[in-house]
């Protein structure tokens, strides 16, 4: 143990060795090297957690830096997990950091997680979500959830009990999953870049607290917090009854988690390889529903420009074309469009939604 380096935690009345040393036992795997993921994983690392574990496939882009403050712009273009490994390393050699540049899966999940101790979950999709927390009911893991949209942010602990009680889990918070473009991410609705780190340092504190044993964590409760106010209160959550959870490793590999936000089979959600092989069909229209201020500006001879603000109007139209393809900056508002189209034609039309938008695939735009 470095006491030099924990000095001011090794003085804390009621922390001391014992404490510490728990954190070095400790294993935690941060999900998303994002807003949320790098303050959690600065103070993480700082305060000595020994083992921690960062899942990541995003590369960093210029629009990250407000916020994700673990990189900086020469970072641009590299991988999210390797590069805070990187950083964190330097931060503290003494804790063991494993980067997982990968997309979280039902065929991969379960035999991660049973690596690690404690699961923080700072990703901003529900598909996500829903998978995190199934495989934590499942595998028994303490699950931290932290969210952030506009100026809100909201923390919960799930997972644990609390003096006997029923423990809660995310889908206790939300047993209904919200239909696909109904709730839009930060990327689309916006986030004042300090938010995640209060939110995101927060959901470190409650790591730590579950570790050691010290304080009270947010078992059983929600916390909503307000930036513009400095407002907090808490929901004590209690269990919902209108949810299907898996209960065995098969029951688990055959819930539909892709599907699971999108309750609608009228459209699909594609990749950038299907939608080129698509545009070289005839009867195959590529919209892009951003709005026009947006960049960056596509080549106007390949993709029509309907932004959401005018698609009421354009679906008064009909539509020759039998494939038609939204996309967007992130993959939400085309979902949408989808979702309004496939309303009007049902299956009569192929309709398709770029999974990612232009920010994932920008290198082929």
């Amino acid at each position: 143990m470095d006491l030099e380096r924990y000095s001011r935690q090794l003085v804390l009345e009621g922390f001391g060795e014992t404490a510490q040393q728990k954190l070095l036992n400790a294993k935690v795997l941060v999900i998303g090297a994002g807003g949320l993921g790098c303050p959690a994983l600065q103070y993480l690392v700082a305060s000595g957690v020994g083992c921690v574990g960062i899942v990541d496939d995003d590369t960093i882009s210029r629009s990250n830096l407000h916020r994700q403050i673990l990189y900086a712009t020469s970072d641009i273009g590299k991988l999210k997990a390797r590069t805070a490994a990187e950083k964190l390393a330097a931060l503290n050699p003494d804790v063991e950091i494993t980067p997982y540049p990968i997309w979280l899966e039902q065929e991969n999940i379960l035999e991660l997680f049973a690596r690690y101790d404690f699961i923080l979950d700072g990703t901003d999709n529900f598909e996500s979500r829903y998978l995190i927390n199934d495989a934590c009911v499942l595998l028994k893991k303490p699950l931290i959830f932290a969210a952030v949209s506009g100026y809100e942010g909201q923390l919960a602990v799930f997972n644990l009990t609390d003096n006997q009680q029923q423990c809660s889990n995310y889908r206790d918070l939300f047993p209904i999953p919200p239909t696909a473009g109904e709730i839009p991410n930060c990327e689309e609705n916006g986030v004042l870049g300090v938010l995640p780190g209060i939110i995101g340092t927060m959901a470190a504190a409650e790591i730590i607290k579950l570790i050691t044993g010290k304080g009270k964590p947010l078992i059983n409760k929600l916390l909503h917090y307000n930036l513009l106010t400095q407002e907090q209160y808490v929901l004590q959550i209690s269990q919902a009854q209108n949810y299907t959870i898996a209960q065995s490793e098969d029951e688990f590999l055959k819930m539909n988690y892709h599907n699971n936000c999108a309750l609608t089979e009228a459209y699909s959600e594609i990749d950038i390889s299907q939608m080129q092989a698509l545009k070289e069909i005839e009867s195959t229209i590529l919209i892009d529903v951003r709005e026009r201020y947006e960049v960056p500006q596509l080549d106007p001879q390949i993709f029509s420009k309907v932004p959401m603000s005018e698609l009421e109007h354009f679906l008064e139209t009909d539509i020759a074309a039998e494939h038609i393809i939204f996309l967007c900056q992130h993959g939400i508002r085309s979902v949408a469009a989808a979702e309004r189209l496939s309303e009007k034609y049902g299956h009569t039309k192929k309709i398709y939604s770029l999974k990612g938008g232009i920010a994932k695939w920008r290198n082929h735009f």
